[in-house]
C-alpha cells in the first residue's frame, strides 16, 4: 500500500509540473534553439494505479520532484506535458537520448514502464498543409 501511495504521490508531481514546465519550456526553447536540432521527443508511459484520483496536493508534490530533478539534470532533457488516466500516466519530453529519460524517472523515484520515440506529430491542421 505504501509503494502504491509513494507511486501516486510521484504521479501527482510529475503532472501538476506539467504546467510549470510547459512555461519554462517555451522560454528555453527560445533560448536554446541550436540544441533542439540534438532533442528528440519521447512519450512515456508511467503505470501508476489510480492516477486519475490523484489530489491537487499530490499533483504539485510530483511536479515539484520532477522538475527538481530535471533542473539538476541540465538543458539536455526537458518535460513538456503531461496526461493524467486512470491507471497512468503520459508523458512528453525532449531529449538526447532514451537513456536521459530512464535517469530521470530513477532519480525521480516514479516509472518509466514504455518510452517511444515519436517521429512526427499530426493533428488536424495537418490535412490543411
Amino acid at each position: 500500500m505504501k509503494h502504491i501511495k509513494n507511486n501516486i504521490l510521484v504521479l501527482a508531481i510529475v503532472l501538476f509540473s506539467s504546467i510549470t514546465a510547459m512555461a519554462q519550456t517555451t522560454k528555453t526553447d527560445t533560448l536554446s534553439k541550436p540544441n533542439s536540432a540534438k532533442m528528440k521527443t519521447y512519450l512515456i508511459e508511467r503505470d501508476i494505479p489510480n492516477a486519475g484520483k490523484l489530489t491537487p496536493e499530490q499533483l504539485k508534490a510530483i511536479s515539484q520532484k520532477s522538475c527538481s530533478v530535471l533542473q539538476n539534470m541540465g538543458p539536455k532533457i526537458q518535460w513538456l506535458q503531461s496526461y493524467v488516466t486512470g491507471d497512468k500516466i503520459f508523458c512528453v519530453y525532449k531529449a538526447e537520448n532514451e537513456d536521459l529519460i530512464r535517469e530521470h524517472a530513477k532519480e525521480g523515484g516514479f516509472p518509466a514502464n514504455v518510452i517511444t520515440e515519436i517521429n512526427t506529430t499530426i493533428s488536424p491542421a495537418t490535412a490543411k498543409e
